[in-house]
């Protein structure tokens, strides 16, 4: 490899992003999940119920895939839709006992995925590297 090509930080970030989603992507696959999935669960369990609009919102799920989301993961009992009592426009999304039995299965899938990812960081780069990364996705308007 070139000095060019080892010194470009913006390649370097992507060739990480590239090897993180696919280790993500074949471990949450093998727990039977998606991104998407852990990230409605995760959201649930941490804010509590919300509207699919409000998923969308704090997720960064566009609306319309939320929808799907939201069908895949009630198909599996592990959210429950229900209508809203003050606007029965709109459906209140719950976790269920069984989804959040599931987000405890995949936050110990992706711990490890951290881990084999991340091993060849200490404690203190890892932190260092956590800073950093947050600086850069919320500077390009990424929420957190």
């Amino acid at each position: 490899m070139t000095d060019r090509l080892r010194n470009l930080r913006t390649r370097l970030l992507s060739m990480a992003a590239i090897t993180s989603d696919r280790l993500v992507n074949e471990a949450l696959a093998g727990a039977d999940a998606r991104k998407w999935h852990y990230a409605v669960l995760a959201t649930l369990a941490e804010l509590g119920p919300a509207s699919q609009a409000q998923l969308s919102e704090r997720t960064g799920i566009y609306r319309s895939d939320v929808v799907a989301v939201v069908n895949e993961l009630a198909a599996r009992d592990q959210v429950d839709r229900s209508p809203n009592p003050d606007d029965r426009r709109q459906n209140v999304i719950t976790l269920t006992a069984k989804g959040r039995r599931q987000l405890t299965r995949l936050d110990k899938v992706l711990a490890a995925v951290e881990e084999e990812l991340l091993a060849p960081l200490n404690a203190r780069e890892r932190d260092q590297l956590t800073r950093l990364l947050t600086t850069l996705v919320t500077h390009h308007g990424h929420p957190m």
